[in-house]
């Protein structure tokens, strides 16, 4: 779950029947040119070039038989012919004159010219203007090579695209250029979805541009989040009344984790509970997914691997001698952190113990791995940084005067979030605390990073979005619809953030601006005990697990649906 904005756009219908805000309509006539082709074109050399697409990756720059840079220059010969005043006779003194305007310079004939219009009257002003103005509506994109009309359309926005497909029939096969779009979809983060690629390649005739489709889509489904009509949820019940305290969500797959013991894998598409994972003796608090691979932690002090096609329990790893409190599964290995202090390296093909890292004085609450570092928040207000091949423990950071409930790592910068407030940036490198980001009242129990954007949620009810770079806060999602109680799940996109709370709510907020989109689940026992306590979004699809504490609300999922109708 990376856009450019504006306002007061018109909403003209697009291709394929959806709609994108298009930056005003234009009242030319098909045919005549576009106002901003003579600036594009003129600063298309000198702009900063669009990243992966340049003439040369448009193809070879050969003019078209009837296209030459000729025949720009011969344009404005075969474009200055027009309509004359008819006259009986010319002056005799004008064709002297205009013999010797011809061979003055180009300063002296603008100052004749400012001199003519000086003494012109305003009836003669207005007839220069109507002879001037159409010289300069000449359509360059359409005598452009492809190639380099390709080029020039790169600088526009996609809304300015759109338009520019309603000139003439030229411009809207330029403006549909699949490769022009593809470029856009990259400036987006967006993908062609899988299921469109396979349509594509059996039907090849199924549309002209399936970018332009992809960049409409994603469009159609951000307007289905903003403000779309809500669906109702499939409802998937199950765990009875007991606590889900773990939640996995990857592609059609969701997999739940409870303390009445199990596991249960659900199909995000009917709904249906496919499989229940029955082996632990104690309740379930970690887990991880990978494709059908399942990794689970358990307060019987054991890590279990599943297949979670057949329910069938493939490892049961045996080594810690407390409760499995956390875990991060990357490639064929996890770490797994426990309330006896130490953590450990798993091969989970082989069932294997790795590697076993102690340094740690209380309980692991958290841990990343990237393949390469192990880093570990624990209740005795320290943070490591660990070589797991050498079991050794680079660097301990320090300055945290409470327990760390959670931790980001993205393979440059650590972030800690603790019960004494704060959140901290370190670099991974040196130990060093770069940053103290302040502003929350409570506990920091949840965190996500992306490209030096952070999003905290606070037990104070608050969200922050912070960019770990100057440690500054961007912004603080609060206000008239803010959570009334503690944060207890969240994450973002490119766009938008999504929270869960112990209010019984799900909220959608703005990334950007900061503000309030709207309620995505609002439970009837919100307020009396009714609470979200874990949610899990793809690009499609929100999942969240709900209950209470005190049986005013069943235990159950919500999956809603935000895709479009490809139908």
């Amino acid at each position: 779950m990376s856009g450019k904005q504006s306002t007061g756009w018109e909403q003209r219908e697009g291709v394929n029947g959806v709609e994108l805000p298009l930056a005003g309509t234009s009242s030319r006539a098909s045919g005549t040119a576009w106002p901003g082709a003579e600036l594009a074109y003129s600063t298309c050399a000198m702009a900063s070039p669009v990243p992966g697409l340049s003439p040369r990756t448009l193809g070879p720059c050969t003019p078209s038989p009837t296209t030459t840079f000729g025949d720009l220059r011969n344009a404005k010969v075969g474009q200055a012919r027009r309509r004359r005043i008819p006259s009986v006779a010319p002056p005799p003194e004008l064709q002297d004159w205009l013999r010797t305007f011809q061979r003055w310079s180009g300063p002296e004939k603008l100052l004749a010219l400012d001199e003519l219009i000086d003494r012109c009257e305003p009836a003669q002003i207005k007839y220069m203007m109507q002879v001037i103005e159409p010289q300069f509506q000449r359509d360059f994109i359409s005598l452009l090579p492809k190639e380099l009309a390709l080029y020039v359309l790169s600088f526009l926005e996609p809304r300015d695209l759109l338009r520019a497909a309603q000139t003439c029939r030229y411009w809207r096969v330029l403006a549909e250029d699949n490769l022009l779009w593809r470029e856009k979809c990259r400036e987006e983060g967006i993908e062609e979805p899988l299921h469109l690629r396979k349509r594509r390649l059996l039907s090849p005739g199924f549309m002209y541009s399936p970018w332009k489709f992809a960049f409409l889509r994603q469009h159609r489904i951000d307007m289905n989040w903003r403000s779309g009509e809500l669906r109702p949820p499939k409802v998937l019940k199950g765990h009875d009344d007991h606590v889900i305290t773990c939640l996995q969500f990857c592609g059609n797959r969701i997999v739940s984790g409870s303390d009445d013991n199990t596991l249960k894998v659900w199909s995000a598409v009917t709904g249906e509970c496919v499989q229940t994972l029955v082996g632990h003796t104690g309740g379930v608090w970690s887990s991880q997914m990978r494709d059908s691979v399942v990794i689970s932690g358990s307060t019987d002090r054991t890590l279990k691997v599943w297949n979670a096609d057949s329910g069938e329990c493939v490892h049961t790893l045996y080594g810690h001698t407390s409760t499995v409190r956390c875990m991060h599964l990357h490639g064929n290995r996890v770490v797994s952190g426990s309330r006896d202090a130490t953590l450990r390296l798993w091969d989970i093909e082989t069932g294997q113990c790795l590697h076993v890292l102690m340094g740690h004085v209380a309980a692991v609450r958290c841990v990343q791995y990237d393949g390469h570092k192990v880093v570990s928040g624990a209740y005795d207000y320290t943070v490591k940084v660990w070589d797991p091949e050498s079991e050794s423990c680079t660097h301990t950071l320090q300055g945290h005067t409470n327990r760390v409930y959670s931790l980001q790592f993205d393979g440059t910068h650590i972030v800690s979030g603790s019960l004494d407030t704060s959140i901290r940036v370190w670099d991974v490198e040196s130990g060093n605390c770069l940053h103290t980001l302040m502003g929350h009242q409570s506990l920091t129990s949840g965190m996500e990073l992306r490209d030096n954007i952070l999003v905290s949620g606070n037990a104070d009810s608050t969200v922050k979005i912070w960019d770990i770079k100057t440690g500054q806060c961007l912004q603080t999602l609060q206000g008239p619809s803010k959570h009334q109680s503690a944060v207890t799940c969240l994450q973002f996109s490119s766009k938008f953030v999504v929270t869960s709370s112990d209010d019984g709510t799900v909220k959608l907020w703005d990334l950007k601006t900061g503000e309030f989109v709207r309620n995505l689940v609002a439970l009837e026992s919100g307020g009396s005990g009714g609470v979200v306590w874990r949610i899990r979004a793809s690009n499609t699809k929100l999942v969240c697990a709900v209950g209470s504490r005190n049986g005013t609300e069943e235990t159950k999922l919500l999956v809603l649906d935000f895709d479009v109708d490809l139908k």
